[in-house]
């Protein structure tokens, strides 16, 4: 079983994916980089967990 995602994180890549489709997509690794250049303050863990979701709610959209 992989980890949960909570509500605040569920919310923030909900609305990034809603204000900058054109920067996240269905790469992890390019969705991780981004959220570093964004500096949202999170942890390493909570980074990788929200590049995840982003790849989940893209997948998805399609």
């Amino acid at each position: 079983m992989g980890k949960s995602v909570s509500k605040g994180l569920k919310y923030r890549g909900e609305v990034l994916l809603k204000e900058m489709p054109e920067h996240f997509g269905k790469d992890f690794e390019k969705n991780k980089a981004e959220l570093n250049k964004i500096d949202l303050g999170l942890s390493k863990t909570s980074r990788n967990v929200l590049s995840g979701y982003i790849v989940r709610l893209s997948s998805k959209k399609e």
